[in-house]
């Protein structure tokens, strides 16, 4: 155990260097929320694949694999599948923005009124994601450290938000990068065959495991349509990944660098299931699903390995917490805040990058502490993040997608879309359970029809609003002026 424990020091004192290095970048606020706007494709793929696959991809994903066998990959696959749609439709429009927050692209296609609402339901949402990360720390520093729940929440959490003020965006992305490399060599090359060969082989995995655990739909359609409707759609609309689609060179690089991502995530989401039945194989009688993580790093792997697997899981968790907390941040600082001080007539001087900085980094601090102290409450990461998820996508998929591809769509449309999406979905998993399929089914329904039928009886946007969109949308405003080199 003393080599696992070495292994994780070093991980964990390597990870905050690299946050510290990254310190010295974040000049501006451009550096500081989007990287500058100049990752190449290499870093690009890196950060977009180390932000979507956190805790619930890397622990959810054994936890399902262990109940339903390879149909267990479908809540990965869901993700890899909206990063590719993204990708292939949406994101080079999207880098082409230049804008900060969804909730400016909002405005830009409807009016600042649409920021408001949007600015808010975001904010919730990436809250969430960052606080069901930073759940998920418990489960690693269980199994080495044997500390209390509170103390694993706690000292994870403080590493993620200290690197995450320290550089911003920079330093979210160099350590993206390590957390990428550590993530595949400890999940797939390590943890992956290892398991497969302790549970005796695919044959004997077969002759072990229930009828139906080497089927991909055994989990049921419902559940897969679910997860498609919750998580694919969900990437083609988070904050969190589009922060990351602004950080990109052009858009090109974000369409090939986000279709690499996405194939990846298929990978991912495969191993998580098959690492998953392995442990079915070997422990069938486990107390609870959500064990089968540790459980199988505890059983079957040597020491040393132990802990490189280990910090491989703790790289997830902490890319995907890093990313939503300064995409919670974003929100909080850029959309809400800013709004308030404008209502109360405090308006920010133009160009005025330090203090954009410095206030950004305060809102990390503080929302980094208010996620601590949340995850130290709740134990439920999969229920977490469904209610993160219902909320994104039943209150602004419609609007955010249809502002993209229907030029009639309008703010009255726009805003009655929010109201009756996230009405919809709050009423119904209160009544329904929060792990229901109901409240997406009918929130993205209510949505819709909200959208289509007051945009359709109001008037249409302002020729002029619309094309400055167009503008913006294509292309044709100023660049921001880059500081240094782009990245790799």
């Amino acid at each position: 155990m003393a080599i696992d424990y070495v292994v994780m020091t070093c991980y964990l004192a390597g990870i905050v260097a690299v946050g510290w290095w990254g310190r010295r970048r974040a000049r501006s606020k451009s550096d500081f929320l989007v990287a500058g706007r100049r990752l190449g494709p290499l870093m690009y793929t890196g950060t977009m694949a180390a932000v979507v696959l956190g805790g619930a991809s890397t622990i959810g994903g054994v936890r399902l694999g262990y109940t339903y066998g390879l149909s267990g990959a479908w809540m990965v696959f869901a993700i890899g599948l909206g990063l590719l749609a993204l990708s292939a439709f949406f994101s080079a429009r999207i880098a082409r923005l230049k804008v900060y927050t969804v909730a400016e692209m909002l405005s830009l296609r409807y009016g600042d009124a649409a920021s408001v609402i949007s600015g808010v339901v975001m904010w919730v949402y990436t809250l969430m994601l960052a606080v069901t990360s930073t759940i998920a720390y418990a489960t690693v520093f269980d199994v080495l450290f044997d500390v209390p729940r509170w103390a694993a929440v706690v000292i994870g959490g403080t590493i993620v938000v200290g690197y995450s003020a320290l550089g911003g965006m920079w330093s979210i992305t160099l350590t993206d990068m390590v957390q990428f490399v550590v993530k595949s060599i400890g999940v797939l090359v390590l943890l992956l065959p290892i398991a497969v060969v302790k549970a005796g082989g695919w044959s004997a995995m077969a002759d072990k495991l229930p009828d139906g655990y080497f089927s991909f739909g055994s989990i049921g359609g419902e559940s897969i349509l679910t997860f498609v409707l919750i998580y694919t759609f969900g990437m083609l609309i988070g904050q969190d990944i589009w922060q990351r689609v602004f950080t990109a060179r052009t858009d090109r690089v974000a369409s090939y660098g986000g279709t690499v991502a996405g194939v990846y995530c298929l990978v991912y989401g495969l191993a998580g299931a098959v690492i998953g039945m392995a442990t079915k194989a070997l422990h069938p009688q486990l107390v609870g699903a959500d064990s089968a993580f540790a459980t199988i790093v505890k059983t079957t792997l040597p020491t040393g390995v132990k802990g490189l697997v280990l910090a491989a899981a703790l790289s997830a968790m902490m890319s995907t917490a890093s990313g939503a907390l300064i995409a919670s941040a974003t929100v909080a600082n850029n959309d809400i805040w800013q709004w308030l001080r404008t209502r109360g007539g405090k308006v920010r001087p133009q160009g005025d990058d330090h203090d954009e900085v410095g206030s950004n980094r305060l809102a990390i601090i503080v929302l980094g502490a208010i996620s601590i102290g949340l995850a130290c409450l709740l134990d439920d990461v999969l229920a977490a993040l469904t209610v993160a998820y219902n909320l994104l996508v039943g209150g602004l998929l419609v609007p955010i997608l249809g502002g993209l591809v229907w030029r009639r769509g309008n703010l009255p449309g726009a805003l009655a879309a929010m109201t009756a999406g996230g009405v919809t979905v709050i009423t119904l998993m209160v009544l329904k359970g929060t792990l229901a399929n109901e409240p997406i089914y009918y929130g993205l329904g209510a949505s819709l029809v909200a959208y289509l039928a007051v945009s359709l009886a109001t008037r249409p946007t302002d020729a002029r609003l619309l094309e400055r969109w167009r503008d913006r949308l294509d292309g044709r405003t100023p660049a921001e002026p880059e500081a240094v080199p782009a990245a790799a």
